[in-house]
């Protein structure tokens, strides 16, 4: 199935990460066909960053790693859902447990947890 992905034109696909047990959707990242054989191979999240281009394991410094228990593909096979446990205080490196934490205004919905 890893090859039947429609990656775009710069072989990444999104991948939203859900924590299995909330439905909380904890973030939004970018993968490639290596880092989700990573990610597979390992049980926990690893994505492509676009801006240090470079891989990264999420957590690997702060300790809030994902332990991955489902991906799923949507019907169009571009993009992934990621279901994890998410360890540690939270997924988003501004110290909140969610990249979502504000609304369309800006305003912050739930305050940092590290």
């Amino acid at each position: 199935m890893i090859k039947e992905l429609k990656y775009d034109e710069k072989g990444l696909i999104p991948a939203i990460i859900q924590d299995i047990n909330t439905g909380e959707v904890l973030m939004m990242a970018y993968m490639n066909e290596n880092s989700l054989r990573m990610t597979i191979e390992t049980g926990y999240t690893h994505f492509w960053s676009r801006s240090r281009q470079k891989y990264w394991k999420k957590g690997e410094t702060s300790g809030n790693v994902q332990e991955v228990k489902e991906i799923l593909v949507d019907c169009d096979a571009d993009t992934l859902l990621i279901k994890v446990i998410q360890h540690g205080s939270g997924a988003c490196h501004t110290g909140h447990r969610t990249c979502f934490y504000r609304n369309i205004k800006g305003q912050e919905l739930e305050p940092k947890n590290f």
